[in-house]
């Protein structure tokens, strides 16, 4: 069976945290939504007051808040004046901003368990087809791999019951690049450790009509689902942030950002000491994306997330049935999350509408699903 991961990106190692860090004062939040009022509305000395006042409250090597506050000051000026503080487009295509994306999952539990969420779903499609003897994953977003680092293990362990080949292609953009490389070496080395028989492929992303005949709609998610659906796979996962960055007009994606970013800089804080390097540099990252979904519109605004209601649309529109992750799966998650000396508190993982939600102090921040 043909088994997409449709994913927005990879896993990593675990993270842990020993203490609870208090949801982020509303002060400096409100202020933002000022500026942001001010901004839509043209009061430039207003907008001006605004964000002097708000500079007040930003420290880049600060508490979450003060961080938080500070990558949000950047990007509403450069809202305010594109000229002399440009937005970051071309930055989020680049090697530092991938590295500084895989971080934030090395870190952040509600990334990790996100994906081993998917991998579940992919184990089960498997079971529920057991004459068939190959495995083919096609991922859109493959970033480093490490999700199949624990699906090829878990597969391993299945002895006999295992797949005979487990294929996995890679869409890139031109055809991918020496990190592309880097994962299908990794990937080898891990299945071969494994004694799986695994196959690497890429497919560059401008030739995805070669995946199926060509099909017409405007909207490009649209689209590259009807074809995904075209392939009539086994399952299809997504898991993706909780946050209406995509259709949300200006001044409601400055509140979406504002309570999304504000929450994952805070669960950053409970678990990464302020002065590790690694923080430093997932923490600008995410200034990267917060910039260039508040300050930037149409084709330069490729930061679009879209909440679960919005993809289950979107899945079902497409011919997708969703195929809900018991609780079970959930029960498993948190179970991962409070293994062996992690603590994790602050950290939540629930299901609901069938999907498998992983927040910080109930905020939800990323959802898992699977479609078939």
């Amino acid at each position: 069976p043909v088994a997409p991961s449709s994913t927005s990106s990879t896993t990593s190692s675990s993270s842990s945290t020993t203490s609870v860090v208090s949801p982020a004062p509303t002060c400096s939040k409100q202020t933002i939504m000022e500026a942001a009022s001010a901004i839509a509305e043209g009061k430039t000395d207003v907008v001006n007051e605004i964000l002097t006042r708000l500079a007040q409250d930003g420290n880049a090597k600060g508490n979450s808040e003060q961080r938080f506050v500070a990558c949000m000051l950047l990007a509403l000026k450069s809202r305010v004046n594109s000229v002399e503080n440009p937005p970051p487009v071309a930055e989020l295509f680049s090697k530092e901003h991938a590295a500084a994306t895989q971080l934030l999952y090395d870190l952040s539990p509600c990334f990790k368990l996100g994906f081993l969420a998917a991998n579940l779903a992919i184990l089960d499609a498997t079971r529920d087809q057991p004459s068939c003897n190959k495995l083919h994953i096609i991922d859109f977003d493959i970033g480093k791999g490490r999700q199949y680092i624990n699906l090829l293990h878990a597969l391993s362990e299945r002895g006999s019951g295992k797949p005979a080949l487990v294929k996995i292609t890679a869409i890139a953009d031109n055809g991918g690049d020496e990190r592309v490389k880097m994962v299908e070496d990794k990937l080898s080395e891990i299945a071969e450790r494994f004694g799986v028989c695994m196959k690497f492929n890429v497919v560059a992303s401008p030739k995805l009509s070669d995946l199926s005949r060509d099909v017409s709609v405007e909207n490009q998610r649209d689209e590259l689902l009807r074809r995904v659906k075209g392939l009539a796979p086994s399952v299809v996962t997504l898991v993706e942030h909780e946050m209406n960055t995509n259709t949300a007009p200006f001044t409601s994606r400055v509140g979406e950002a504002s309570a999304y970013y504000g929450a994952l800089f805070d669960s950053i804080e409970s678990s990464v000491p302020r002065e590790k390097s690694e923080r430093v540099m997932v923490e600008e990252g995410l200034c990267r994306k917060i910039a260039n979904s508040v300050s930037c519109e149409g084709r330069e605004r490729v930061e679009r997330c879209e909440v679960f209601g919005k993809w289950r649309a979107r899945m079902s529109m497409a011919g997708f049935e969703l195929k809900p992750l018991s609780e079970s799966v959930a029960e498993s998650m948190r179970a991962r999350l409070n293994s062996g000396n992690r603590v994790n508190p602050g950290f939540t993982v629930k299901e609901e509408n069938g999907g498998v939600c992983f927040g910080w102090m109930g905020r939800t921040l990323t959802v898992a699903s699977a479609w078939r």
